[in-house]
């Protein structure tokens, strides 16, 4: 399924959008009513903060690094830190306001914003393997 298919035609939200077309795409083992854990960071928190597609990402990168708990995790504090570098590089702002006023469009909501997190986590996932096999 694309992230397309499951953003517009699931109807899903921002972050939840990013987080299942994560866990197929990585093959997370998320169980479906799990998904609901992101569902608040839609909306930028639902209140026009920090992107919640760019948090179902942070959520799914969680998933994949962190084994137990995240300040016993090597490197988790520098990934996160380079996915958000890489997505506020890519669309100039993690705000949601910012990018609902420059990206969003009422036929497609904030597709592209989805679409563009979902590829800064795919990029960020090809670091870190090729810094792994270093």
């Amino acid at each position: 399924m694309t992230i397309r298919d499951i953003f517009l035609d699931g109807n899903y939200n921002c972050a939840e959008a990013v987080l299942l077309w994560a866990d197929e795409r990585y093959h997370l083992g998320i169980a479906p009513e799990d998904v609901r854990l992101v569902s608040g960071f839609g909306g930028g928190l639902g209140s026009g903060e920090n992107c919640g597609a760019l948090l179902g990402a942070l959520a799914a990168l969680s998933k994949v690094l962190v084994k137990d708990k995240a300040h016993e995790t090597p490197g988790f504090r520098e990934a996160c830190a380079y996915l958000v570098s890489r997505f506020r590089e890519d669309l100039g702002t993690i705000e949601c306001t910012e990018l609902k006023e420059k990206y969003r469009r009422p036929d497609v909501r904030c597709f592209y914003v989805v679409e563009r997190a979902a590829a800064v986590l795919d990029e960020t996932m090809e670091d870190l393997e090729e810094t792994n096999h270093d």
